[in-house]
C-alpha cells in the first residue's frame, strides 16, 4: 500500500509538470562544476584505500562468513560500483557538465551508481537488523540463519536492486543542449517515460522505508535496554553502536539528496520559473557529494560492526611497528560481531 501511495504521489507531480516547456530549463550548472569535483576527488582518496583494505580483510583474513559479515562484504561490492563510476563523474564535471563517453556509457555509468546507493542502503539495513534481532529476539531462529542461508538472502537483495534499475539500461539519458551533452538520471523531460517515474519512486522509497526500520530498531533496542538493565553488557553496546553509527551514516549520506531531490519535484508540480528549478536542480547536483560519501564513511561501519575486522586491522598495523594496538578478547579471526 505504502509502494502505491508513493507510485501515485509520484505519478501526480509528473503528470502536474508535464504540461511546461520542461525542456526550455535545461542548462549547465556551473556551481556543480566548480564545487563537486575537488569533493569528489577526495572522497575517491578516503574511500578507495578503506575498501581496499576492508575487500583484503574480508578475502584473505576471515576464516568464517557468519551473516552479519557477508552482508558486510556485500556492502563492499557496492562501494566498489560507485568507486568504478565516479571517474567518470568527475570527468564529466571537468568539461563543463559536457558527457564524451556516448549514451550507452551514460545508461551503464547511472546504472551503477544507483545500484550503489541502492545497495549500499540495503546492506546497512540488513546489518541493522541482524543486530535487532540479536538484541531485541535473541531466541528468533533468524539468529541461527546459516551462511548459506546468508547467501541467498544476499542474492535476493542484488536481485531485487538490480531489478528496480535496470529501467535505467533501456531509457535514453543523454540530453544535447547548446553543444553539450547532459548526462543524468534527473533530467528535464516533456513525457516522463515509465522508467523515469520508477527511478523517482525507487529514489524516494528506498530512503523512507530503510529510514522508518533503522529508527524503529533504535527505539526497540533503547527499550529493551531499559526493561532488562542490559546497558552495562558488552555485547549489547556494541549492538547500539552499530546501529546508532548504521543510522549516523544513512542520514548524513542520503538525507541531503532526498530533501533537495523533493524540493525540485515540489517546484516542478507549481510550475515554479526556471531559476527557481534550476536552483533547487544545483543543490540537488550538490548533494550527491553527500551520497557519495558513504564509500568512505561505510569502512566506519566495518569497524564498529566486525570485530574480525577490528583486530585484523589492528593486527596490520602493529606488524608496521609503529604503535602497538591491543586486540580485543574476541581475537581470533572467525569471531564477528
Amino acid at each position: 500500500m505504502a509502494a502505491m501511495a508513493t507510485m501515485a504521489a509520484v505519478t501526480a507531480v509528473i503528470n502536474n509538470s508535464t504540461g511546461a516547456d520542461n525542456r526550455s530549463c535545461i542548462t549547465r550548472q556551473n556551481l556543480v562544476v566548480k564545487v563537486l569535483p575537488p569533493v569528489l576527488i577526495i572522497e575517491m582518496l578516503v574511500g578507495l584505500p578503506g575498501n581496499l583494505i576492508a575487500l583484503w580483510i574480508f578475502s584473505c583474513r576471515l576464516k568464517v562468513w557468519r551473516p552479519n559479515t557477508l552482508f558486510l562484504f556485500n556492502l563492499v561490492l557496492a562501494d566498489f560500483l560507485l568507486l568504478i563510476s565516479v571517474p567518470f563523474r568527475i570527468d564529466n564535471l571537468f568539461r563543463g557538465e559536457n558527457w564524451v563517453f556516448g549514451d550507452t556509457w551514460c545508461r551503464v555509468n547511472l546504472f551503477m551508481l544507483a545500484v550503489n546507493r541502492s545497495g549500499s542502503i540495503a546492506f546497512m539495513t540488513a546489518v541493522a537488523m541482524d543486530r535487532y534481532f540479536k538484541v531485541v529476539h535473541p531466541h528468533h531462529r533468524i539468529n541461527h540463519m546459516t551462511s548459506t542461508q546468508a547467501k541467498w538472502v544476499a542474492v535476493g537483495i542484488w536481485i531485487v536492486v538490480i531489478s528496480l534499475r535496470i529501467p535505467l539500461l533501456a531509457t535514453n539519458l543523454l540530453q544535447e543542449h547548446k553543444g553539450n551533452f547532459f548526462c543524468r538520471s534527473f533530467n528535464h523531460y516533456d513525457v516522463f517515460p515509465p522508467a523515469i517515474i520508477l527511478h523517482y519512486v525507487v529514489f524516494i522509497g528506498e530512503f523512507f522505508f530503510p529510514m522508518l526500520l533503522l529508527l524503529f530498531c533504535s527505539a526497540r533496542i533503547a527499550c529493551i535496554l531499559r526493561q532488562r538493565q542490559l546497558d552495562r553488557e558488552k555485547k549489547v553496546r556494541r549492538s547500539v553502536r552499530v546501529v546508532l553509527v548504521i543510522v549516523l551514516v544513512f542520514v548524513t549520506c542520503f538525507m541531503p539528496g532526498i530533501a533537495t531531490g523533493l524540493a525540485v519535484m515540489a517546484l516542478k508540480a507549481v510550475d515554479a520559473d526556471c531559476a527557481s528549478k534550476h536552483l533547487a536542480a544545483e543543490l540537488f547536483s550538490l548533494s550527491i557529494g553527500f551520497t557519495y560519501m558513504n564509500s568512505a564513511l561505510d569502512p566506519i561501519i566495518y569497524c564498529f560492526s566486525s570485530s574480525m575486522f577490528r583486530n585484523s586491522l589492528k593486527s596490520s598495523i602493529n606488524r608496521l611497528g609503529l604503535v602497538d594496538m591491543r586486540l580485543s578478547r574476541k581475537g581470533s579471526m572467525t569471531s564477528d560481531g
